[in-house]
């Protein structure tokens, strides 16, 4: 591997694994702060958003540094999800500019290193167990 690649990819890996660990903030904070309205169902959304968090950061920081290829694909989740909120005008949140960053650093970490997961014809593959 290059310099070049493995700085990309360190660039990458991070900038999934910043955008997982807010999912999992986030879904802490709405799991254990009481709310009046709703409380049951905000709970239940955290929960979610909690499990969303560890899964996404368990396959950014193990399969995907791996250069797995399943884990690169898998990880497409982060930018459909934040673009389907963003477009809906879900929530969390009234203001947006957060799934705009969302977006950007999700689309930065799966578009700067893809001829690590995708080499061109005859350079060494990424791995795939």
């Amino acid at each position: 591997m290059t310099q070049r690649a493995g700085t990309l990819l360190g660039i990458s890996w991070i900038s999934l694994a910043i955008v997982g660990v807010a999912i999992l903030v986030f879904g802490v904070i709405v799991t254990v702060v009481p709310t009046s309205s709703n409380s049951s169902y905000l709970q239940a959304i955290g929960v979610a958003a909690i499990g969303m968090g560890v899964f996404g950061i368990l396959i950014t920081t193990i399969a995907y540094r791996r250069r797995e290829r399943w884990a690169w694909l898998a990880l497409w989740y982060y930018p459909v999800f934040w673009t389907a909120h963003l477009v809906g005008g879900l929530p969390p949140g009234k203001d947006h500019v957060h799934q705009i960053v969302f977006i950007v650093l999700s689309l930065v970490g799966l578009l700067l290193p893809v001829r690590e997961f995708f080499p061109r014809r005859g350079a060494p593959g990424p791995t795939t167990s």
